[in-house]
This record gives C-alpha cells, structure tokens and sequence, in this order.
C-alpha cells in the first residue's frame, strides 16, 4: 500500500494540476505556502518544466531560500535562471551558512557577488571558512552555529549563559567544550546539565569520549560515523584541533540520500542529480553516452560469437542455448559485484581483507556452477536428446559462473586504485566480461566435441 506521505503528494500534485488548468491561482498559492520548504521541492521536481516555474512564482518569497536548498542541482539551476537576482539575494540571506555555502556554489557569478557584498563582515568569514573545503567533506557539511563554553565554569554559570542566549541553534543535543585558545575538550549533553548540581563545574561532568571529526574528513566517513555512534551532533576541529563547528543529523541524512541515488543512478550511468521530466533530447544524449559504450561491449560479445560461425552453423542447438550461459554469468557476477561494492562503501572491505572476500566469492561461484550445471545440463541434454551437448553446458556453466564471481569480487577493487568510481561502470565491465567468458567457454567447448567427434 501507499504511505500516507506519498497519498499527500499525488493529492498535491492532482491539486495543482486542477488549479493550473482551471486558473485558480489564489487557491494554489495558498495550498503551496501552507507545506514545508521540503514537500514543496519535493512538488516541484516532480512537475513538468513550465508547471513548475509556474508553481515557483506562486511560491512566498520567505520559503524560495531553504526549498532551493533542497532540490537537486538540475531543477534548482532552471528555478534560479528564471528568478531575478534581488529576489534571489532575498531569498538566501536568511540561510544558515552550511546551506549558504551550499546553495552559493551553484549561483551566478553575478548572484554570488551581491550576496557577499550583503554579508557583514563575520557571517563574510564563516562563509568563507565553510567553502574553504571540498563540499564533500566534513568541513563542508559543518554548520558554525556552534555553543561553546570553558571548563572551569559552574553548571549555574552556564545555565545564564543559555538563558541569556535567548534561542538555541537548531539540533543541538550538547555543548562543545573548549580552553581558551578553542581547542577542543569535550562535550556536556543538555540531559547532563539540566539534571546535574548547579555548583559542580563543567570539567566534572564533560564527556572526553565524543571524539571530534577532523573538518578534511570525507562526507561518507563522516555518515558511517553517525550511524554506528547514533550522533545526533558532532563537533568538527581544523588541523590544529580547535573548534571550527559542528556537523547535525540532518545534513548526514543528506549525504546518505545522495549516496543512495548515487549508487542506483549509477547502475544506469545516470547522474543522482538526473531531472526527470529534462527535455527528451537533452535526456536522450546523456543516456546515448552509455547506450553507445554498451553498443561498443555488445560488438566485442558479437565478434567472440563470430570466430565459431562455422560451429553454429553445424550444431543450431548452440544459437539457443548461449542466452542462458550469458545470464547466469551476468546474473552470478551482478551479485558478487553489488555485494562488494557495498561492503567497500560501508568500509566492510579493504586490502586487510579483499583476499578473504575474493576466496569466498569464488567458492560461492564455484558451488552455484556445479549445482545449476547439473541441472541445466540434464535439461538441455533432454532437450535436444543430446548427452555431450547437455555436458558442454554444464561444464561452460562452472566456468562462467567462477568467473563471474572473481570479476565481480576484483572490478571494484581496481577501479577504486583508479579513482573510477565502480557504481558508475562496475556493470558494464562486468557484463562484457561474463558475456565473453561465457560465450568463449560454451562455443569453444563445442568446437572441440565437435571436431573429435568428427575425426
């Protein structure tokens, strides 16, 4: 069944699609400016290119800023092109710096030039100091919004302190703990202070084991981190360990989304960022780049089938039969592959252990060859009432399915000591690999049977 969230959307979306057509923009504006900045992102990248600049200007200028936070690059670069560029600089400037630095990367020069003249001087700096790292880093997720106090104050001291704060940065489950020269000491959980003694000092009650994560981490460490500590926050220290600012669940969730489609997108060779509904032909010639690369894998499948025409011509039982060595190869390799990947994003696999993984996966391929060769060599052997044909399978099988497992296991791995990044083209290596394999194995088999056979 459909959840409730995705229920609300489609209605939304049917909502909107009634209004358009019947003009009845008052009510339109008014359902739109009622959701959240991201439900409202989330409407309009499923919407048709002209319904959605249309949806964009019903859209309250004071929301533009966050729901351009949210959408994917794509849509966000058609929205920003068709807003001018006061509005734009109105619709940012609320933003907290984390979603400044990362929205402002994908701005006109133009845009980007007012927006820090607008600045003052210390929001200047700290903007500055989070696009001073790569954006896939943890100094480029960080937030500086961050409340700090030293460690020789009372529990009573610090308690004044937040009250005279007036707010507290959004997300935050602890403060951070730093000397005089804002190295990092530790951290005091909300829950500590509130229940401890006013009089005890913040050095008695801090916490030295919430370790620090070095601002030149990459995202993905910083994610794997979050999920097996189950951070809710986590501070951020430069090279010289001094506090620079922190790094909240929200925007962890974010690298994990964007790895995700990352990572599904990529089986296709397409972009995580892809905008569905992009004009046909601007969509038809990102897809091509990879439909020819797999057309280029195709023809060296093609050319291994050619060198035994004269086998195929002899035995026609061949020609249909070699889709299912090719399969199981593909589809045997496909797992090894998914599985390895995994394990190397979720740091499961390096070179401590690619060995241990290499041998086991083989022993998989090998176990899956000999039990489905049995099997598919008995049915093809029925088949076509032919015992050497149903062996020549069999046998084909084993040796494609080990394959399949070894390039599975080892594409990954050489790809990553390439820098290529193994979602992207880990399947199309493998599948011209196993079709080759595979192809070689089962009509090269044949064509010794059948020359003894002959002689």
């Amino acid at each position: 069944m459909p959840s409730t969230h995705q229920e609300n959307t489609q209605d939304h979306l049917r909502f909107i699609a009634d209004g358009l057509e019947a003009g009845t923009f008052l009510r339109l504006r008014g359902m739109i400016n009622a959701l959240h900045p991201a439900e409202i992102a989330h409407m309009l990248e499923a919407l048709q290119p002209n319904d959605r600049i249309v949806v964009w200007r019903l859209v309250a200028p004071e929301l533009r800023g966050e729901i351009l936070v949210e959408l994917s690059d794509e849509v966000r670069t058609t929205l920003v092109d068709v807003t001018d560029t006061q509005t734009l600089i109105a619709a940012v400037a609320k933003l907290e710096t984390d979603d400044l630095a990362d929205l402002i990367q994908n701005l006109p020069e133009v845009v980007t030039g007012q927006i820090l003249l607008a600045l003052d001087n210390q929001n200047r700096r700290r903007l500055e100091a989070v696009l001073s790292y790569p954006e896939d880093s943890a100094g480029g997720l960080m937030n500086l919004d961050v409340v700090t106090v030293r460690p020789d104050v009372s529990v009573l001291v610090v308690l004044r302190y937040l009250r005279s704060r007036g707010q507290m940065p959004d997300l935050t489950d602890s403060l951070f703990i730093v000397d005089r020269t804002d190295h990092y000491l530790g951290a005091l959980p909300l829950t500590v202070l509130l229940t401890s003694d006013e009089k005890q000092a913040v050095d008695e009650l801090m916490l030295e084991d919430l370790h620090p994560i070095s601002a030149t981490s990459p995202a993905s460490e910083v994610a794997m981190l979050f999920e097996q500590k189950n951070l809710v926050s986590a501070p951020v220290i430069d090279t010289d360990g001094r506090l620079i600012g922190r790094i909240t669940v929200d925007d962890v969730m974010d690298v994990i989304r964007d790895e995700a489609e990352h990572s599904l997108m990529g089986h296709a060779g397409l972009a995580e960022d892809t905008d569905i509904f992009a004009p046909v032909f601007i969509s038809a010639r990102r897809r091509s780049v990879w439909l020819g690369i797999n057309l280029i894998t195709a023809f060296i499948a093609s050319a291994v089938i050619g060198l035994f025409e004269v086998t195929l011509q002899q035995v026609v039982s061949l020609a249909i039969l070699m889709p299912i060595v090719a399969s199981m190869g593909g589809i045997a390799g496909s797992q090894t592959l998914t599985l390895v990947i995994r394990g190397i994003a979720l740091r499961h696999i390096g070179e401590a252990n690619a060995f241990q993984v290499l041998t086991k996966e083989l022993g998989v391929g090998a176990v899956n060859g000999i039990l489905w060769a049995v099997i598919v060599a008995f049915i093809a052997g029925y088949w076509f009432d032919d015992a050497i044909l149903g062996l020549v399978i069999g046998v084909a099988l084993v040796i494609n399915l080990i394959c399949a497992a070894l390039a599975g296991a080892i594409i990954p791995l050489l790809m990553l000591r390439f820098d290529i990044d193994p979602a992207l083209a880990g399947g199309v290596v493998l599948t011209t690999i196993t079709d080759v394999i595979g192809f070689m194995a089962f009509l090269g088999l044949s064509s010794i049977f059948i020359q003894q056979l002959s002689h």
